[in-house]
């Protein structure tokens, strides 16, 4: 099996290289590659998207090598491989982003990406730091993590949803901050998991070895 972690110039991979490659020897799920070919994509079992930086620019990054992203929309729209979208990654995920214009997103989980507005003035945005998980819905990545456990977040922006059912997981900063999406064959981490310790390394494990 062959999970590939997409370079599209949106952010340092490095971390995550090492988490994913460790917990894939760890449970034997693998390979792992960090890769910028649409033919690696076309061939990947499973697909990771990480993002680091703005939606706007993130998503014409991720546009800008035609081949690529269309090997992205045919591994996971019509042949199902399971995906990972890892912070502006997974608000990639969103129907449209907010981000100083309204740019259209993937459209995979029904949501729109706006700014954090926290009820307390007292907190400040970005949210960056450690905040608890409170787990919303069973779902077999979260096999092992409950509520309560610690992420690390670094964003200004979070995912508002349309459809409840997605969300499987959020935060309290000031109200609900979107932490996890899913359905079908793909789910979305607001959070690093390659920076989250114990929760982060387990949601590694559980995605690479689960088979929707």
């Amino acid at each position: 099996m062959t999970t590939v972690l997409i370079d599209y110039g949106a952010g340092n991979l490095h971390s995550a290289e090492k988490a994913f490659q460790r917990m894939a020897r760890e449970t034997d799920a693998g390979e792992v590659i960090v890769t910028d070919r649409a033919e690696d994509v076309a061939r990947a079992d499973r697909i990771v998207l990480p993002g680091d930086g703005a939606f706007p620019a993130c998503m014409t990054a991720l546009k800008a090598d035609g081949a690529l992203f269309e090997a992205l929309i045919e591994a996971v729209e019509q042949r199902a491989r399971p995906f990972l979208g890892i912070c502006v990654g997974m608000q990639l995920m969103a129907r449209v982003g907010h981000e100083y214009e309204a740019v259209d997103g993937l459209g995979w989980i029904d949501g729109e990406v706006t700014r954090i507005t926290p009820s307390d003035p007292g907190l400040k945005v970005p949210h960056m730091g450690w905040n608890d998980l409170v787990v919303e819905a069973a779902h077999p990545v979260l096999a092992g993590i409950e509520t309560g456990e610690h992420a690390y977040f670094v964003h200004s922006y979070q995912m508002e949803m349309s459809a409840p059912a997605e969300r499987l997981a959020f935060c309290d900063y000031g109200g609900p901050v979107t932490a996890i999406v899913g359905r079908d064959t793909i789910v979305g981490t607001q959070f690093h998991p390659e920076k989250s310790q114990h929760a982060g390394l387990r949601l590694i494990a559980n995605w690479l070895n689960w088979a929707p």
